[in-house]
């Protein structure tokens, strides 16, 4: 009987996967969900979609092509979650995305979000992956918090050395939105531009909500300065360069950090955003080189308009993560972050190598300006 009993058995199970061979498919296939914490609404949902679509594109492509981790095909799946670049916000949205059992978490592209998260992401042992660039996210000892772009201390030094080396520039006055972000950038620029020389003749504060910044302007203004650090967001460096000009202050530089950088920026601030304005972005000109070519040519088909800041850098941090899951044939956190870690690949948006503290050890870093609406990079002479 016993073996009657499997020969049934076994013809039930075989006349099964002949008649429904994706039933014996799905058996073989597991699922990876891939989460996303971004702000896709409110002031900042330009930049917190562009992330989205690039991370989109790579769960995608990578679908297509097949990845086969530990004997098994894996799909990854997105779920994405609005943080609204908000802390508190954002801190619910993560516990949604532990409880969801999400094996990586793209984001924050706010550091504000990111540095109270990263501690929870840690404990509960799920990689974090972020764009976000406060050097504190990834010096508080948590092994599973990675950065996958420049960080301040890169963006702000960098933007220090350039305005006293190409810009000639003398005297300085600074303004941030008090932001995590905004404030470490900011911090980052005067260390490096006292480095350099240059006097920081005023401190000026806002907020990531403001819309009126005249009466700083104002007080700025009769300072005679060459120009002003912006340490915050598009959204309101396009208004504060539209009001310099309103103010006659529009031979007067504004530079900012990579969160500003993006053609968001010249539509808000209209004409305004002009050759006087600077910005930095880490990573290479996409059009510079034929992977970046081809993502931009990819990501317009796919959207009908230009990637933005670091779409391309979601793309490539799911394209990491894949190869560390194949690499220690897991897709368990707990398995695979050591081979990330490890990592060393070239990627559309630049080589990626994690230091201890898990920072590009290779972020190359580009400065932009903008003529006639466009957004347009620096010749990088380093």
């Amino acid at each position: 009987m016993f073996r009657q009993s499997r020969f049934w058995t076994g013809l039930a199970a075989g006349v099964l996967a002949c008649q429904f061979p994706s039933f014996v498919m799905a058996a073989e296939q597991q699922v990876v969900k891939v989460g996303l914490t971004g702000p896709l609404s409110g002031p900042q949902a330009a930049i917190g979609k562009d992330n989205e679509n690039g991370l989109r594109m790579a769960i995608d492509q990578l679908n297509a092509q097949g990845v086969v981790v530990n004997g098994k095909a894996v799909r990854f799946s997105l779920v994405s979650e609005d943080d609204a670049a908000d802390p508190r916000t954002g801190m619910s949205v993560a516990q949604r995305l532990v409880d969801g059992e999400v094996k990586v978490v793209f984001g924050p592209f706010n550091s504000g979000v990111a540095i109270p998260i990263s501690r929870l992401l840690d404990q509960a042992g799920i990689v974090m992956a972020t764009v976000a660039s406060n050097p504190a996210i990834t010096q508080s000892g948590y092994t599973y918090i990675f950065r996958i772009s420049a960080n301040d201390s890169q963006l702000g030094k960098r933007m220090g050395e350039f305005a006293s080396a190409k810009l000639r520039a003398r005297r300085f006055a600074v303004i941030d939105d008090r932001t995590a972000y905004g404030q470490g950038v900011a911090d980052e620029f005067v260390k490096a531009a006292r480095a350099e020389g240059i006097e920081i003749v005023a401190r000026e504060f806002t907020s990531d909500k403001a819309v009126d910044f005249v009466p700083i302007l104002t007080r700025i203004r009769g300072m005679k300065v060459d120009g002003i650090f912006y340490g915050g967001y598009y959204s309101q460096a396009g208004p504060l360069r539209s009001q310099m000009k309103r103010l006659a202050m529009t031979n007067a530089y504004l530079l900012g950090g990579d969160a500003m950088c993006n053609i968001e920026l010249a539509r808000l601030g209209g004409d305004a955003v002009d050759e006087h304005v600077y910005c930095p972005q880490g990573g290479p000109v996409l059009e510079n080189t034929g992977p970046g070519r081809q993502f931009k040519t990819d990501y317009r088909k796919r959207y009908n308009t230009d990637p933005l800041t670091y779409s391309a850098s979601l793309y490539d941090g799911l394209r990491l993560v894949a190869q560390a899951m194949k690499a220690a044939n897991s897709v368990e956190p707990a398995q695979y972050r050591a081979a990330l870690a490890g990592i060393d690949m070239q990627g559309v948006a630049g080589r990626y190598r994690f230091d201890p503290s898990r920072d590009l050890r290779d972020s190359p870093i580009t400065i932009y300006t903008y003529r006639n609406g466009a957004q347009v990079p620096l010749p990088q002479d380093r």
